[in-house]
């Protein structure tokens, strides 16, 4: 299961409503290979369910992860910082044994 804090849930809404998304838009979360550690996160806006996606709803917040990438986020948490040291959606991913100080590329 990935789940979503209420800050990141509370951005998701402001910007689903900033780019005009509507009620069946969720965020698809996915893991590709690249970035400094080997693997990335990619995060985006979907409205529709592929044949091997599973579907997690958190807090309103409909989770599209397709089951390759879902090997990798299970127990993730999405959040959301705009402080000093960074500002947006970070991944608090308990199976990654390694990450890299931008927050978008870890490795298992």
């Amino acid at each position: 299961m990935v789940t979503v804090t209420e800050i990141a849930k509370n951005k998701i809404v402001e910007l689903k409503e900033k780019e005009g998304k509507t009620d069946n838009h969720g965020i698809r979360v996915a893991v590709e290979g690249g970035g400094c550690s080997g693997l990335m996160y990619d995060l985006q806006f979907d409205a529709e369910q592929k044949p091997t996606d599973h579907i997690f709803e958190d807090k309103g917040i409909k989770i599209f992860v397709d089951k390759k990438s879902l090997l990798y986020l299970i127990g993730t948490e999405l959040d959301f910082s705009d402080g000093l040291n960074g500002k947006g959606f970070q991944f608090k991913n308990p199976n990654a044994s390694r990450t890299c100080g931008c927050g978008e590329s870890f490795a298992v």
